[in-house]
Formats: C-alpha cells, structure tokens, sequence
C-alpha cells in the first residue's frame, strides 16, 4: 500500500525524496520522531540519509512535519560521488544548529570517518541522535515497531537487577556454557530506544550492556557476527561460530566455515585487545523475534551478544581500549544473574 504524498512544503528540503512511500513504513517512522526522540515544536532537526534510503527518509520526513519542527534533509550522494572521505561540510553545520538528529543511510567502505565526524558534533552539543546505520524496510516494519515504552521498563527492571549481580551464566541448546563476571566500578548502560541528551543511541533500540571484569567458557555464535561481516555471511546458524574463551580473550575458534573463521580471526587480531571481550550486552526489543541476518536488529533480540574489541569504554568506565568491534549473536538463551533465572529459552521470566 502507498501513502499518501508528502505535504506541501516538504520538498524545498531536498528535490531527490521520493513523494510517496509505502504506508507500512508509517508506524516505524512515527515512533522514531515521536516516541524515541520526541521531537518538539520548537527544536530544530538536521536529517542525513542517501539515495538507498531516501523512500524510509520520506516517511521520517512526513512524521516530522506533524511535529512543526523546523528540518533540513541531506542526501549524501548530492554532496559528491560516494564514499565520502569526510562529511560534507553544510551537513556538520547544520547538525551544529539543531537539538535532534537522524542518520538513516546505508553504510559504504571508507565512509567510518564521516560517522566519527558527525559524532564529534553530536555529543559535546548532546544532541538526541537516532542511528539508523543500514536501515531496510524489514527493520522498519519489525524492530521500529515495539512499544518502546515496554522495551524501557523492561530494560529498566532488567538493568537493576544487573547492577545487583555479580556475575551472569548464559547456556544454549546450541553448546554455549559462558560466565561473565561483573564489577561495581564498571557500568551498565541502557540504550532502549528512548534517546535523551545523555546518550545518543541506535534505532531501533532495545539493549542493557557493560564491560565484563572477566569472562570465561564456549559462547557459540548461532545467530549473527556484527560488522562488514553481517552483510557477507548473514544468519550463520547453518555454521556456527565457536568461541573458547579464557581469561576475557579468544582462545580457540572453530567453525565449518573456513571462509568465515579465517575473515573472524584476522579482525579479532587487527590490534592487541581486538580478540578481548569488550561488550557483554542483553538484548531487551520484545519485537524482536528472530535472526534476520542483520546486525542493527539482531542484536536488540531478547537474549545474549557479546562483541570483541572497543569496550565503550566512554560509557563503561573500562580502562583499555580497541580500534575493532565486532558483535556476536547467539540464539535462545537461558541466563542467570547469580542465581536467579531470568531468561529461559529465549524468553524473559521477569
């Protein structure tokens, strides 16, 4: 089904939006503004998406116009052939001006600088930043329409109980046996989809995480590996991934993948703590219910992932550092915080 078209006066934005859109996109894009940034009349808002994404932007752009808010929409391939090197310049300036921000656009090779460049103007301006980094439709018709409200008081609840616990066992039908020990001086972080000024975060949202202490056991990736290597290899549950792990690094791997092990562990050596657990997180999006072979939903799954590389240490209060971060996500868990049971089979029992 088609929406209807734009409003009139939403095209001196940009010329290359599309006027119309699918109206199953309406609903992911009416929590995005609504409910995730909760856009105000009185803010301004700087918008930055591409040609691949433009008919996702235009329903952003509609949800926008209802707000009142002023905008403007940048699509990068009008600024040059991409990738870009650096971020065009009349897109920084703009983010500069304004209080909300979106970037809906598909990733290309070489274009990590221009991200960095944009949060370089986000977060010392604290800027409440949805990321939508290689948004689809299917994304936008499953993950971006939880009620976010729940997926909050869900990792609310969730959050505090971690906060409590001292270590968390994870175990899957699949072969994971996996113990992450948890400190005091390292935090938690809840990113839920309710962006606020603190923090900017991915849509859609759903997650808890932290830095382990320490982490030990088989974590078997049945589900996902996150960075270039999601678009490559997809839902890997036909050939798992099986990551021994002593003392919080890698020390074993195994897959019948030989294509994927050799690409897995030449990024997990890239620098010295690129093989080291930095992220150990609980995915918390109740509309989220299976691997869909993308990274930006599949980790928000109900369940565990853990990463290896940068420990988001900005945020977790971890002392080292990595140039890599790569994502790995497993499938129907059953965890522990101490010794309360609180996911089984992949469902929450709180």
């Amino acid at each position: 089904m088609i929406s209807d078209p734009l409003s009139p006066g939403s095209m001196p934005h940009t010329t290359s939006l599309p006027t119309r859109f699918d109206s199953e996109l309406s609903l992911g894009a009416h929590n995005a503004i609504h409910i995730c940034l909760k856009l105000q009349a009185n803010e301004r808002m700087t918008l930055i998406t591409d040609q691949a994404s433009a008919e996702i932007a235009a329903a952003l752009v509609v949800e926008i116009e209802k707000t009142g808010a002023s905008y403007n929409v940048f699509v990068l391939e009008e600024y040059g052939q991409r990738p870009h090197r650096d971020m065009p310049a009349a897109v920084l300036s703009d983010l500069a001006q304004s209080q909300v921000s979106i970037y809906a656009c598909i990733t290309q090779t070489g274009e990590l600088r221009t991200r960095m460049q944009m949060m370089d103007v986000i977060n010392p301006r604290r800027i409440r930043h949805g990321h939508m980094v290689n948004i689809n439709k299917q994304i936008m018709v499953e993950g971006m329409r939880a009620d976010f409200l729940e997926v909050d008081k869900l990792s609310q609840k969730l959050i505090e109980k971690c906060r409590r616990a001292s270590r968390v066992t994870c175990k899957t039908a699949a072969g994971t046996d996996y113990i992450a020990e948890l400190s005091p001086k390292l935090n938690w972080v809840k990113t839920s989809g309710l962006i606020s000024p603190a923090k900017w975060g991915n849509l859609p949202g759903g997650e808890i995480f932290t830095s382990p202490f320490n982490s030990h056991g088989r974590f078997v990736v049945d589900g996902v590996v996150g960075d270039y290597l999601c678009q490559k290899y997809g839902d890997i549950a036909a050939t798992p991934l099986t990551i021994d792990i002593k003392d919080n690094r890698i020390a074993k791997l195994a897959c019948k993948n030989k294509e994927l092990l050799a690409e897995f562990d030449k990024y997990c050596h890239t620098d010295e703590n690129s093989n080291r657990v930095g992220e150990f997180a609980i995915g918390t999006n109740l509309a989220c219910t299976h691997i869909i072979g993308h990274i930006l939903q599949d980790e928000k799954l109900p369940g565990i992932h853990i990463a290896f590389g940068h420990p988001y240490s900005e945020h977790t209060g971890q002392a080292w550092k990595s140039t890599t971060h790569i994502d790995c996500v497993g499938r129907n868990f059953d965890i522990w915080l101490d010794d309360e049971q609180v996911m089984a089979k992949g469902k929450f029992l709180i």
